[in-house]
């Protein structure tokens, strides 16, 4: 059920919110209110130049390096959380409903072993649908993380990891199977989802 408040927020904040962070796509109601988007977000990034050319909102603690090489879906916001580090070097992919951790980093290069000043190409990031990677998690390059997992605090992903799992560690393993994500209604969002 949608608050008179809820309306008088939308009504006034919504429009900046969308043109600020036109790649910006959460719920209309219920997620977080406008006025607390532009409080918590915009003053760093739009007036101090804190992650400028990146088109969501991104904590002024965390780093977003090479937005243009990320590609994300809707209900993902890279680096909104506190302390993100997110290299997009040779690309990352975020599905839609992706949730990171405070402390995250996602590494999408590595420097070369003989010539640290040169980056070794590899396969871009791909972190599928409906994923949540907990406090102080690293993901390395060319990873690809499917469908419906949930990667543990700490964990150090170095390998693929199949959708509908669990999976913790330094390695991170597979620990569970996890039941199929459960859609519980339609969402009325922001902005058109295309």
């Amino acid at each position: 059920m949608t608050t008179t408040k809820q309306k008088l927020d939308a009504f006034l904040f919504r429009k900046l919110v969308n043109f600020l962070y036109p790649k910006y796509i959460r719920p209309r109601y219920g997620y977080s209110t406008y006025y607390r988007i532009l409080k918590k977000y915009a003053f760093y990034q739009k007036i101090l130049k804190i992650n400028n050319s990146v088109k969501w909102p991104v904590d002024k603690t965390s780093v977003v390096v090479c937005p243009e090489n990320i590609t994300k879906g809707y209900m993902c916001d890279p680096g909104d959380n506190i302390g993100n580090y997110i290299q997009a070097s040779n690309g990352i992919v975020f599905g839609n409903n992706v949730e990171l951790g405070p402390g995250v980093k996602i590494i999408s290069s590595n420097h070369n072993f003989e010539d640290f000043s040169k980056i070794i190409k590899s396969k871009p990031i791909v972190i599928g649908d409906n994923v949540w990677i907990g406090a102080n998690s690293v993901v390395l390059p060319g990873i690809k993380i499917g469908n419906n997992v949930i990667v543990g605090a700490g964990s150090i992903v170095v390998k693929d990891l199949p959708s509908n799992s669990v999976a913790v560690g330094n390695p991170c393993k597979v620990i569970s199977e996890k039941k199929e994500h459960v859609k519980t209604s339609d969402i009325e969002f922001n902005q058109k989802v295309k």
